[in-house]
């Protein structure tokens, strides 16, 4: 068939798939079915995996024992698109401008898995024979954290662990001439923090003094989780982390982006650099403890002078190679509920935690890998065919973000990941007027075919 990009992308951002909001059941079902209709034209047989929330798709297009085999991951969820007065135009009614399509999902998913498909496409016309054996997943809950994903493992595991690897491009490079390979990312771990204090807010004036307020608890609490340099107060915290290795440093001073324009992209006053390291290497090497939100007491116009009676706050985590989820999770509680002054109670909450994931890049490094020589022929292909469409190789670095899929993929099918970077910064993704750079998306069609047909036509 002809595949026509532009359009394929146009029509799949036009479905408002938002998988966190049930008005946006219809958008997910027609996001679901259009995908389906793709791959179906391309020969897949795909079934659609019933959850209790969004199914999953998984399609194969298995050609024979013996050859090479890939599994390829996107989602076909997308954010809310709010606030919807900071589009420049509607979140789903795509709009081409300055060779970019705008509208939401279009980077984050579906620009890079119309990609995929297009190279795919394009790949089986110049080799209608082509000996690649092919396993698509497509979730429709990654922007929900993946909650169905552990069952379809459970079920389908083994079926997938006959593959060589995963591809996925649900990551990042800083622009569309330099795509980077990413060999990390960080794990999550997400816990909630409750202070009650009286049964009842109080009158400050009547009761101050006496009242051990919950905001001050709270604030106590999580000022002590830091140190003064902004490295983590959490016993045990920095056990165990891998050493950063000379090539990761090597790669990163290649990185093209100066600091001064990151801080100014940024608009931040400045950084401060825990334990000494650099911002761009803070972001890739370090773990991380924030907190994402807090609250409690008055938040209306004017003042209200009372001691609140609760107050909360969210924290999450990010690991790095060498952390343990659930260990650091629980390290972080037990410092939390060490430092909670006995005049208020305390309430935990633990949400989800992943552990990082990291592939080493086998074509740089001795590895002691059991299937060196398929990822070492693999990360060769990737290398050549983005070389030759960007015009100078990818970098390969970690990457900050987490999309713990991607770990469970390896831990529960012994898959690892070739990542490759298809949206930049000035993609937005998450935010008003998220764009696809469609430069990017010709080149990057050309390059999957390239890597595609080298994978089904490799005799090694």
């Amino acid at each position: 068939m002809k595949f026509q990009p532009l359009e394929a992308l146009k029509a799949y951002v036009a479905f408002p798939s938002v998988s966190t909001d049930p008005n946006f059941q219809e958008g997910m079902s027609k996001a679901r079915d259009y995908v389906t209709n793709l791959l179906e034209t391309l020969a897949f047989k795909v079934e659609s995996i019933e959850t209790e929330c969004h199914p999953i798709l998984l399609a194969e297009r298995i050609v024979g024992d013996g050859y090479p085999h890939i599994v390829l991951y996107g989602h076909y969820d997308v954010q809310p698109p709010d606030p919807l007065e900071l589009w420049d135009s509607p979140a789903f009614q795509p709009e081409v401008r300055d060779a970019c399509l705008y509208g939401r999902g279009a980077a984050d998913n579906k620009g890079p898995t119309i990609v995929h498909i297009s190279a795919l496409a394009q790949a089986l016309e110049r080799n209608p024979n082509l000996k690649l054996n092919i396993t698509y997943v497509i979730e429709g809950e990654e922007e929900m954290g993946s909650p169905s994903m552990p069952k379809f493992f459970d079920l389908y595991a083994d079926r997938l662990s006959k593959a060589d690897y995963l591809i996925v491009s649900d990551t990042g490079s800083p622009s569309t001439d330099q795509l980077v390979v990413t060999t990390a990312l960080r794990g999550l771990v997400e816990i909630e923090v409750r202070v009650q204090g009286p049964n009842s807010d109080l009158h400050s004036g009547i009761y101050g003094g006496a009242i051990y307020n919950p905001l001050h608890a709270l604030s106590e609490i999580l000022a002590s989780l830091h140190n003064s340099d902004g490295s983590v107060n959490v016993p045990g915290f920095y056990e165990g982390i891998s050493e950063i290795q000379e090539w990761e440093r090597a790669e990163l001073k290649k990185y093209p982006q100066e600091l001064e324009a990151y801080q100014s992209m940024l608009g931040v006053m400045g950084f401060y650099n825990p334990r000494g390291f650099s911002p761009l290497e803070a972001v890739r090497f370090e773990p991380t403890l924030e907190i994402n939100g807090m609250g409690g007491g008055y938040q209306g116009e004017g003042t209200k002078t009372i001691i609140p009676s609760e107050a909360f706050a969210k924290i999450t985590c990010r690991l790095v190679d060498g952390q343990d989820g659930a260990d650091i999770q629980d390290k972080v509680i037990a410092t939390i509920k060490e430092r909670c002054p006995n005049a208020v109670d305390l309430a935990v909450r633990r949400g989800c935690f992943a552990n990082a994931y990291s592939v080493e890049p086998v074509h740089k490094t001795l590895s002691s890998k059991s299937n060196f020589q398929v990822l070492k022929d693999v990360f060769n292909i990737t290398d050549s065919a983005i070389t030759k469409h960007f015009g100078k190789p990818p970098l390969y670095l970690k990457e900050g973000g987490s999309i713990p899929v991607i770990a469970d993929f390896k831990a529960r099918a012994g898959l690892d990941s070739i990542m490759v970077g298809l949206f930049t910064p000035k993609d937005k993704l998450h935010a008003p007027n998220e764009s696809f750079d469609l430069g990017l998306m010709n080149r990057a069609i050309d390059a999957f075919c390239d890597i595609f047909l080298s994978i089904g036509e490799n005799d090694s």
